[in-house]
């Protein structure tokens, strides 16, 4: 008899032990990644008209045994409904049996591992004692990102910018009620106030514009930058400028040069070369090594991470059933609009 699929919701992926289960798996799967022993194919992107996008993404980790599909929507205009971005699920299965062991939330697992790879890249780009971090947007995923950087990092200080200042004030009072340790939160009028020598900087917009959201010179020398993107391949929130100096870091080569618009308005103004991005891969492994140097995280999303992001979750799940009685994670808000990719 074939078991049902486990079903983990959005409150299962939330709470600091499931997101360090993340980082570390992607840690794992970049690793493989960067060395050729799997791989992510392209997503399937279907456009419905209005900026409205249904995507289906699948990937296959080899060695994990391990497989998933995600089916998500992106609608541009569920900002006017009061609606999240992003909606989906994930079905994780068994590559030995083929059975399908876990349906997971997809808009939630986007939005975990999606912080989950800019905390990764923080923890190899950052001093260990980095705790001053500034946030660009405040949305589902910006909260996910305030999350993934307080796991690798003793964040003591943040500053936001958004938008909309009431969205900002909202997201600062959610990261005061939920912080792992006190934290002194300020709301900034303008994104050059909040990222001016901070240590770590995230951007997590939902721009389609190619107009920067932050300047070259607002970065600190030394500082990380984490740039979610926008919603289109050729939308900028980081001044490409930047890239010509940092250390620049990119899930996949190939990926970047297709779907990063910071990487390709780079390449086309002649600051950097292709063979210049770093891939997470081989920060994780020591094959390179930032040492101080300003440096850029451009994130695109991509299938395998699902993958893993799944496959980590599914594990946490089982080993929080196995033992009853742990601390209850705090709930994810459902409110909102969702930012960044899918």
């Amino acid at each position: 008899m074939t078991a049902a699929p486990v079903m983990v919701q959005a409150a299962d992926m939330a709470g600091p032990r499931p997101m360090a289960r993340v980082i570390d798996v992607l840690g794992e799967m970049f690793v493989d990644l960067a060395a050729g022993r799997t791989r992510s194919p392209a997503r399937t992107v279907i456009d419905h008209g209005d900026q409205r996008v249904l995507l289906v993404s699948p990937a296959v980790w080899e060695r994990r045994g391990v497989g998933s599909v995600k089916v998500t929507t992106l609608t541009p205009d569920n900002t006017t409904r009061g609606l999240p971005l992003i909606h989906g699920i994930v079905a994780l299965t068994d590559l030995r049996t083929g059975q399908i062991t876990a349906l997971l939330d997809g808009a939630e697992l986007t939005a975990v591992r999606t912080g989950a790879v800019a905390a990764l890249a923080t923890r190899w780009c950052t001093a260990d004692d980095a705790d001053d971090l500034s946030v660009i947007g405040a949305g589902v995923q910006a909260r996910a990102l305030f999350r993934a950087v307080s796991a690798v990092r003793p964040i003591r200080t943040v500053r936001i910018h958004s938008r909309t200042r009431a969205g900002a004030e909202q997201l600062a009072d959610w990261i005061r009620d939920t912080a792992p340790r006190p934290v002194r939160v300020t709301v900034c009028d303008s994104a050059r106030e909040a990222v001016t020598d901070a240590a770590i900087i995230c951007t997590a917009t939902s721009t389609a514009d190619g107009t920067p959201v932050v300047a070259a010179d607002w970065v600190a020398a030394g500082a990380h930058v984490n740039v979610i993107g926008g919603t289109h391949p050729d939308a900028v929130e980081l001044d490409p400028a930047l890239l010509a100096d940092a250390v620049t870091v990119v899930e996949d080569r190939t990926a970047a040069l297709d779907g990063a618009g910071e990487v390709r308005a780079a390449l086309a103004g002649g600051l950097i070369k292709a063979e210049d991005l770093c891939e997470l891969g081989r920060l994780v492994s020591g094959e390179i090594a930032v040492a101080g140097r300003t440096s850029v995280l451009r994130t695109v999303g991509m299938a395998i991470e699902d993958t893993a992001a799944a496959v980590a979750l599914f594990e946490q799940y089982r080993a929080a059933e196995q033992a009853p009685g742990e601390p209850s994670a705090v709930p994810p808000p459902r409110e909102g609009v969702s930012d960044g990719h899918a």
